[in-house]
């Protein structure tokens, strides 16, 4: 193999790691900076956009961020909601797994 193809190979292994990492790290934010809005009491993010980044792979940032601000931990869809996306992306990674 070329250097080239050797480097092609390990950014491809890369990615989806990077991937997730960024999209978690975004979703922990959001419910942090949602936090310090409604104390504020400034226009809050909506909740189908903290939904929607847990979706696309940010459960574990979102379920995460609610335990560390205390957020959102009144509220039956996301006290429900974060838990199952979480699960459903580990079965997801487990099928993966075993897949490649």
């Amino acid at each position: 193999m070329s250097p080239v193809s050797d480097i092609r190979d390990i950014l491809g292994r890369m990615l989806p790691a990077v991937y997730l990492l960024a999209v978690n790290i975004v979703s922990f934010c959001q419910i942090g900076a949602d936090k310090k809005l409604a104390k504020t009491g400034q226009r809050r993010i909506r909740e189908k956009v903290m939904f929607l980044t847990a979706a696309i792979g940010g459960s574990i940032g979102a379920n995460l961020g609610m335990a560390a601000f205390r957020h959102k931990t009144k509220h039956k869809s996301f006290v429900i909601g974060m838990p199952v996306l979480l699960i459903v992306h580990i079965v997801i990674a487990v099928v993966l797994i075993k897949l490649l």
